[in-house]
């Protein structure tokens, strides 16, 4: 009887063993070689995978770096410090990194406006808009609950006298505060010596900033005016500076009588 289970068992060890060696031939005559420096690269970012670079994550960002060619320096939060290691990787020369940072465009703390109802509901900013654009009298301003803050990779942002204000020093520009405020207040920008910028985002008009918020910029065109630069202009009730014309003079903050003009 033991003979008769022999026949089988070798068979059954002979195709197994002729599998094996099949599927190791095939392994290796359509392998995809992958490029040990995707990997490398991939090491050298912070791993926020935030987006700001304009992939997906840091993982589609190393492969298009490697692959594609694409620049070096994309990624904000790994700044110069992951742009230098991405340079030695692939052994080119390293790619200028500008310092960014985010900024709040809005000046509606407690002292400056005021809550038009106490929101009771789940104590998030996209929560409070769906109730009247929020709780403040200012629809446009900082709701003041934090969302931006939670996201935050750095600790970077803080809810102090009811809006959030950004640490510069501390920020990396990955821009996670700028997807997640629903009123769109956060903006990034280039740091630079005397960089200046409108901290309001009301629409309305002057009249009625002035009813809901004493901070806000109310539209009266005279920083235009002051700027010699053509660098600032009032379009739709709210003064907007091209950063790329603006010497950071200061004539423009100086004169603005809501003083909403102010430098990072």
């Amino acid at each position: 009887m033991f003979e008769a289970y022999i026949l089988p068992v070798l068979i059954f060890a002979a195709l197994g063993c002729a599998a094996g060696i099949l599927l190791t031939v095939v392994s290796k005559l359509f392998e995809v070689k992958t490029d040990e420096r995707i990997q490398a690269v991939n090491d050298a970012l912070p791993q926020v995978n935030c987006g700001a670079c304009g992939y997906s994550g840091c993982a589609d960002y190393a492969n298009a770096v490697v692959v594609n060619g694409v620049a070096t320096n994309l990624c904000k939060p790994g700044g110069a410090k992951s742009a230098e290691k991405i340079a030695e990787i692939l052994g080119t020369s390293v790619m200028e990194n500008v310092p960014q940072t985010a900024y709040v465009r809005c000046s509606g703390n407690c002292s400056a406006t005021k809550p038009k109802m106490q929101f009771e509901g789940e104590q998030t900013c996209k929560a409070a808009k769906r109730f009247y654009g929020g709780s403040g009298e200012c629809i446009y301003g900082c709701i003041g609950l934090g969302d931006c803050a939670k996201v935050c990779p750095e600790n970077a942002i803080c809810i102090a006298d009811g809006l959030a204000a950004v640490n510069p020093k501390a920020c990396v520009a990955c821009g996670l505060c700028v997807k997640e405020c629903p009123n769109n207040l956060i903006a990034i920008k280039n740091m630079g010596s005397n960089l200046h910028v409108v901290s309001c985002s009301s629409h309305d008009m002057g009249k009625v900033v002035r009813a809901v918020c004493k901070n806000g910029c109310i539209g009266c065109k005279i920083c235009e005016k002051k700027c010699e630069f053509d660098a600032i202009h009032v379009e739709n009730n709210l003064a907007e500076i091209d950063q790329d014309k603006c010497t950071g003079c200061g004539k423009c903050a100086a004169a603005c009588p809501a003083k909403v003009i102010k430098i990072i």
